[in-house]
């Protein structure tokens, strides 16, 4: 997407409907971290079930503008929040209020000033703020888009150094709350804010269809972590009570005066709203006493009781389920900041950087490894030139390392989105090596030496490509050279096309040659993905 200087209420509504997408992915990796306050395994699907009621009345907005749309979404935010991350994730979208109220477009400098207004009145509502948990990652959050906006007026740019900071402010929040870190999780609504601001990132950097076939990555942590140990109430220990929550309409009403009233009443008190709505949220052992309280000031709607401790032998079947299988790590070598976010954002526990012409050492890769918690470790290399040093590797760790011999980036790609968290190490090597012989591989670069081969005169400065290693072409432009390639290549029975385009790459070329075969096999998924990546001006996958 183009920079721009100001912004509409249709971009902001379909920027946080692609989010919701997204965070749709992985609601139930996020319900299986949750441990903080209570270990009731739903805050992923609070927060999901949060958003979506803020994407519904943004199409409920009287008018486009940003004013308009911004002040459904904080009224469909404050009314459909559930649990604690819902009902703070509100006071978010009420800050974007007061920053793009009035307005009918918006600059990203709007946009940052209203995530810290989110933040201060998130830190408000709570009785007692906890440190590392979304509210920190909220905090480090909007900092991060704020000094952004020193560096211009780009949404594109301040959102993500947003989500560059959420993604590190949920790796150290174990090292700020010992009940994460004995548990071996990071904090569940940290990373589900996380997965919000990323999903909204991705879809201004154009990558909705992209966004299909990839899943959020749950962020590690930045402490090695203990394995997953969630353990049921003992006999005799204190119960967790009841997780109350509703909403209040009345007249002159004062949440600080409601706030006050209640505070002795249980924990995780969260007042929010106005003199004519409110939004109360707390975990009590007399759920009636709250209500009756709060009936004698007003209406009350959309009333949830639940027990906690019902809650929490759920979250227990629910944790062994689905909570990712964490006996094994997936280390990949990438070369170019997008193609590491690219493995990232596919669960890569690490990546190292390296690629054609700078490949890493013995010491480099080792280093990586040892740097994973787990003891099992698949090693991507993703070049020709790399597999015979990271086969060395195995012998110098105490860890059970193998190697899947991906030879390019495209065949990186398609052994991890094959892996299975649920499967045992030699059925994923088998999975795995089986998935990167089913992709074919399109390389463009430019000739550094004039020379022949296979038939084929090159002279240096020239546009070539290869397919799987093999020079198919020789071109002045390297958009002509890929597109020729791929429109010759046979694409009847192909499925997906992803082309990777490069630093100094432009991507209004790149969109040209994607439009081209897109007219050309309209049944093909086109995907274009900033990759970064030096040398290649493309990488382009096929399968």
């Amino acid at each position: 997407m183009a920079k721009t200087t100001r912004y509409t209420g249709q971009e902001l509504r379909e920027m946080f409907a692609a989010a919701t997408a997204w965070l749709e992915k992985s609601a139930s990796d996020i319900d299986a971290l949750n441990v903080f306050p209570v270990p009731d395994g739903d805050c992923g699907t609070n927060m999901l079930l949060t958003m979506r009621s803020v994407v519904e009345e943004a199409y409920r907005a009287p008018d486009s503008s940003a004013s308009a749309v911004i002040q459904a979404m904080s009224h469909g935010a404050l009314m459909g929040a559930r649990g604690n991350s819902g009902v703070i994730l509100s006071q978010i979208f009420w800050g974007l209020a007061q920053g793009l109220g009035g307005k009918e477009s918006f600059a990203a400098s709007d946009f940052a000033w209203g995530l810290a207004q989110g933040t201060q009145a998130a830190y408000k509502a709570l009785t007692h703020p906890v440190e590392g948990t979304i509210l920190t990652v909220a905090r480090e959050t909007s900092a991060a888009a704020q000094s952004a906006c020193a560096q211009g007026d780009d949404l594109v740019s301040i959102l993500g150094a947003a989500v560059s900071a959420a993604r590190d402010a949920v790796a150290d929040t174990p090292t700020l709350l010992p009940v994460l870190r004995e548990a071996g999780v990071v904090d569940a609504g940290g990373q589900g804010l996380y997965v919000v601001l990323d999903g909204a990132l991705r879809y201004l950097k154009g990558e909705v269809n992209q966004m299909q076939y990839r899943k959020p990555q749950i962020v590690p942590s930045s402490l090695p972590l203990v394995s997953r140990t969630v353990k049921l109430a003992a006999e005799g220990e204190a119960p967790y009570g009841y997780c109350t929550e509703f909403v209040l309409h009345g007249r002159k009403l004062k949440p600080e005066r409601i706030k006050k009233k209640l505070a002795d009443r249980g924990q995780c008190l969260i007042v929010v709203g106005g003199e004519h709505m409110v939004h109360l949220h707390i975990h009590t052992f007399d759920p009636g006493s709250v209500i009756r309280y709060a009936s004698s000031l007003g209406t009350l709607h959309e009333i949830k009781i639940q027990n906690m401790d019902d809650q929490h032998r759920e979250f227990i079947e629910m944790s062994q389920a689905q909570a990712p299988v964490a006996d094994i790590a997936v280390v990949a070598v990438a070369s170019g900041e997008g193609l590491a976010e690219v493995f990232r954002s596919l669960a890569a526990a690490a990546t190292v950087p390296g690629g054609q012409t700078m490949n890493p050492s013995t010491q480099e890769l080792l280093q990586a490894i040892e740097s994973v918690p787990q003891d099992k470790v698949i090693l991507l290399p993703n070049n020709k030139n790399i597999i015979p040093t990271a086969s060395q590797v195995t012998s110098l760790t105490q860890k059970r390392v193998k190697v899947v011999s991906t030879q390019t980036i495209p065949q990186g790609v398609s052994a991890l989105l094959s892996f299975d968290y649920e499967a045992d190490l030699e059925a994923n090597i088998s999975a795995m090596e089986k998935a990167r012989l089913a992709v074919k591989t399109v390389e463009v670069t430019r000739a550094v030496r004039s020379t022949q081969i296979g038939g084929l005169k090159v002279n240096k400065g020239q546009a070539i490509g290869f397919v799987d290693g093999e020079l198919i072409t020789v071109g002045n432009s390297p958009a002509g050279v890929l597109g020729e390639i791929l429109l010759n290549l046979d694409l009847e029975g192909k499925e997906v096309v992803t082309i990777y385009y490069a630093d100094h790459t432009k991507r209004t070329e790149s969109e040209a040659v994607a439009e081209r075969i897109q007219q050309r096999y309209s049944h093909l998924e086109v995907e274009l993905v900033y990759g970064g990546q030096p040398n290649y001006n493309y990488i382009a996958s096929v399968e």
